[in-house]
């Protein structure tokens, strides 16, 4: 590992106010509890409905600490996106555009809240993709799935489930999660254009500064033709 290697890290939104929220929630159940010793039987409905938003800010506030600290890594040598269910890792030269996501109906642009990446073969992340990331981003994604099948992008048997096995260009067969998740790529590619697509939740700033600061890494890796691309190994 090379230790020297510049790395950018990116903090997503979705963690932001968890601290907070948890703080809230736990003030609020306090408080419903107190108040429920004197008034329980004059407030009964209004003291569970506090004791319900309570449980749910504290809830979200957990979810939102269980967060990575940073979900993204950014080196000449790689680009790692972390998330509480996995990681997957990309090295420069296996993409080839990244941008915003848009599609165009009719004489309307539509922007998607994701960015997109597509790559010279999705063959690449089947090593650099953990399973339990790849089950959870086939139903994470799903909102794109319904956003094809709505506007005839997609036919019905491509935006179902498919968990038969992938097979590589070398060959290889790839069963599981991350077999469904490379069918599931392969159709969103085939609809939008894309392989890989990153929530605006996931970043710190809006979607084409994001697009912009990854397009300036990418360029600036000639500089770097000496990184090892297991610096990230320990992600």
């Amino acid at each position: 590992m090379n230790a020297s290697l510049p790395c950018i890290t990116i903090k997503a939104k979705a963690k932001n106010h968890g601290l907070f929220l948890l703080c809230l929630g736990c003030l609020l159940l306090l408080l419903a509890l107190l108040c429920s010793v004197f008034f329980w039987q004059q407030a009964r409905l209004t003291l569970i409905f506090i004791d319900l938003v309570a449980l749910v800010t504290c809830l979200t506030g957990l979810v939102k600490l269980m967060e990575p600290k940073f979900s993204f890594f950014i080196t000449p040598a790689a680009l790692c996106y972390r998330h509480r269910h996995g990681k997957w890792r990309l090295l420069w030269q296996d993409t080839l555009r990244i941008n915003p996501v848009r599609e165009t109906r009719g004489i309307d642009m539509q922007e998607l809240p994701y960015l997109g990446i597509r790559l010279k073969s999705i063959d690449c992340l089947a090593g650099n993709i953990s399973p339990r990331m790849a089950n959870r981003l086939i139903h994470e994604q799903r909102p794109l799935t319904l956003y094809c099948l709505r506007n005839n992008l997609m036919t019905l048997e491509q935006g179902t489930m498919n968990f038969l096995p992938y097979k590589l260009a070398d060959g290889t067969s790839i069963k599981g999660p991350v077999a469904g998740f490379l069918h599931h790529s392969c159709a969103l590619h085939k609809a939008l254009g894309y392989h890989l697509f990153i929530p605006d939740t996931a970043i710190d700033r809006d979607l084409a500064d994001f697009s912009r600061l990854l397009s300036q890494c990418k360029s600036a890796t000639a500089r770097y033709t000496r990184a090892r691309p297991c610096f990230f190994s320990r992600f």
